[in-house]
């Protein structure tokens, strides 16, 4: 179903001219430990005012709009929430509008899957993610990445932690993730 789904999603994402990465639990799967899940979070790299083109690429990938004014809801929230009716999967839409995530969707790394090639954000933008979310499933899922993938790169993920620890007083995600790495690094790498 997933696999299906996200083709789908990809193709219509390409063909639109939208660019985009996989984020969340899917590319945990990609990169770390398996786990369930059981949406799809795709970034992509347009802002509020280029939503039509993003429902286009909804309608062709046969996906159900959760919101009924999706336009107040994505200016609001800066998501487009979507369901495939068929699976019931839910699909989330984020719009980018930092720097970081439009640097993030350019790193994004393509990989084969069936017969399409889907954009996975790079496992350092993950964790980059998953910091942000800071859940304890969010932190496992770090630990779950830096087991698996021997060439993380540390100064890219430290360089953008560090900014935004700036900018979101007492958040702390460089000392959250330094206490990551060390951990893993004594126990795995």
């Amino acid at each position: 179903m997933f696999q299906e789904l996200l083709n789908s999603i990809a193709k219509a994402l390409s063909e639109g001219q939208i660019p985009y990465m996989i984020v969340g639990g899917q590319a945990v799967l990609l990169y770390g430990e398996p786990r369930l899940t059981r949406d799809i979070d795709v970034t992509v790299g347009i802002d509020s005012k280029e939503l039509p083109l993003l429902l286009k690429v909804v309608k062709k990938a046969n996906l159900q709009i959760l919101s009924e004014k999706p336009e107040n809801f994505v200016k609001e929230t800066m998501v487009l929430p979507t369901k495939d009716e068929k699976s019931g999967i839910r699909v989330d839409f984020i719009l980018s509008f930092t720097p970081y995530e439009r640097q993030a969707i350019e790193r994004a790394k393509p990989v084969q899957i069936g017969a399409t090639k889907i954009d996975f954000a790079s496992p350092e933008d993950v964790i980059i993610h998953k910091m942000f979310a800071g859940r304890p499933r969010d932190l496992e899922d770090i630990k779950g990445i830096l087991i698996k993938q021997s060439e993380i790169n540390d100064d890219y993920i430290e360089n953008w932690l560090k900014e935004f620890d700036q900018t979101f007083s007492g958040k702390n995600f460089l000392e959250t993730f330094e206490k990551l790495l060390e951990e893993t690094k004594e126990s795995y790498r």
